[in-house]
């Protein structure tokens, strides 16, 4: 059993290094956006298990830096925490939401009804693409 709620960017910078960027420093997982965006954990009853990023931009809004601790992966916390932001981004006024996926995350994100734009592109020797979702 999990539960989702709002943390700050602090709490996201552990996982989000760990998860997506392995060997990179904890001080490099701060991001200038941070403060504008609203940020979520999913935790087990003592443990943050998954973080993403959520950044409003008019009705228009990306999340970002998704990430779900291995020894958790597989089991469903990452599209609970994908319906909520989704949720949660349209209580909020959100008409279009969005992300750069990583190649590898496409199924998931296609799973979830997000469609894919084939606006594609490399950053730090990861492969992205634009994925988008209308709400």
């Amino acid at each position: 059993m999990i539960h989702i709620e709002q943390i700050t960017p602090q709490l996201t910078w552990q996982l989000r290094r760990d998860v997506l960027y392995p060997g990179s420093y904890l001080h490099d997982m701060e991001m200038d956006e941070d403060l504008q965006g609203y940020h979520f954990g999913a935790f087990t009853a003592t443990q943050l298990i998954g973080v993403v990023s959520l950044f409003p931009n008019g009705e228009s809004w990306q999340f970002r830096k998704f990430a779900i601790d291995p020894a958790f992966q597989g089991q469903g916390i990452g599209r609970q925490l994908l319906d909520h932001i989704t949720l949660f981004a349209k209580s909020e006024g959100a008409k279009h939401l969005w992300c750069n996926a990583r190649l590898s995350a496409i199924g998931f994100y296609n799973k979830s009804g997000f469609t894919q734009t084939g606006q594609t592109f490399s950053k730090s020797g990861i492969d992205y693409e634009i994925l988008e979702k209308d709400l």
